[in-house]
C-alpha cells in the first residue's frame, strides 16, 4: 500500500522532537516546581497557534496548573468578515495591542510561560513573552528553528520570541510550515506546525505529571465521564481545584 506524503512527513517530525527530550525535560521540571508551589504555567498564542494551548487544559487528560492566556480576537473564529483571517493577521502584527490587552492579566513572578509562535515574529507573542520577562518570569518559546536562526526581527524590540526566551522548544518544521508539493499548485499545501506544538505541548504535560507524582504530588486529570473508574464528581472537583488556584494566585 502506497504511503500518504503528508504522514510520511508528520511522523519523520514527530520523531524529531525526540532529539529535544532533555529540553522538553528542562521544562517539565520547571513546570512541576512551578505547579507544586500554587502557581501557574501560563501559555500564549495566537491565531492557528492558539489551538495547542487550547488542547492543553482544559481537555480530557489535562490537569490544572496550566493556564491559557488567550484573546478572542487573536483566533479564527471564521473565514472572513466579523472575527476572520483578515483582521485577525493585521491585529497579531500592531505593536502594543498586547499592552491593552495584558492590562487584565496578573503576572506572578513565580509563574512561567510558554508562548507559541511558529514564525516567532509577530508583534503579539513577542510583546507578550516581552511583558513576562520584564516581571520575571521564566519564558519557554515553542518555534521554527529555521525562522529563528534566519528570519528577521519584524518588531521594534528586534528580537522573535526565542531571543526573548530562557529556553526554546523548537518545533522541527521548515520555515514554509506547509509541507506538500501539488503538481499546478504555486506554493505547498497542508501546514504541519499546529500538530508539532500540540505533540510538544502534550509531551509536556506528560512529563511535568511524571516528575510531580516522583515527588509524591499527583494530579487529578480531567477525565472523560464515560471511562471506567472515573468518580462521578471528578471532574467537578477539577473545576474546584482550578477555582481555588485562581483565588489565592
Amino acid at each position: 500500500m502506497e504511503a500518504i506524503p503528508y504522514l510520511t512527513i508528520t511522523i519523520d517530525i514527530l520523531q524529531q522532537l525526540q532529539k529535544q527530550a532533555d529540553r522538553i525535560r528542562i521544562v517539565a521540571g520547571k513546570a512541576a516546581a512551578t505547579i507544586a508551589a500554587g502557581h501557574w504555567v501560563r501559555m500564549f498564542g495566537s491565531g492557528h497557534s492558539v489551538l495547542p494551548i487550547q488542547d492543553c487544559f482544559p481537555r480530557y487528560g489535562g490537569y490544572v496548573g496550566f493556564y491559557p492566556v488567550m484573546d478572542p480576537r487573536l483566533m479564527w473564529t471564521t473565514v472572513s468578515g466579523p472575527g476572520g483571517a483578515e483582521e485577525l493577521l493585521w491585529l497579531e502584527r500592531q505593536e502594543h495591542y498586547m499592552d491593552v490587552f495584558l492590562r487584565h492579566n496578573h503576572w506572578d513572578r513565580e509563574d512561567m510561560l510558554i508562548v507559541v509562535s511558529h514564525g516567532g515574529q509577530n508583534a503579539a507573542p513577542v510583546e507578550v513573552a516581552l511583558a513576562a520577562k520584564r516581571a520575571g518570569l521564566y519564558v519557554v518559546a515553542v518555534t521554527s528553528e529555521e525562522n529563528h536562526l534566519h528570519k528577521p526581527a519584524t518588531h521594534s524590540s528586534g528580537k522573535k520570541i526565542g531571543d526573548i526566551a530562557d529556553v526554546i522548544l523548537f518545533n522541527g518544521v521548515p520555515s514554509e510550515d506547509a509541507v506538500i508539493s501539488v503538481p499546478g499548485v504555486h506554493g505547498k499545501v497542508a501546514g504541519v506546525s499546529t500538530l508539532a506544538a500540540i505533540a510538544l505541548l502534550q509531551a509536556l504535560v506528560a512529563e511535568t505529571a511524571l516528575i510531580l507524582a516522583e515527588q509524591g504530588y499527583y494530579v487529578q486529570p480531567f477525565a472523560a465521564p464515560n471511562v471506567e473508574g472515573v468518580r462521578p464528581h471528578n471532574n467537578e472537583e477539577v473545576y474546584e481545584e482550578f477555582r481555588q488556584r485562581l483565588n489565592h494566585s
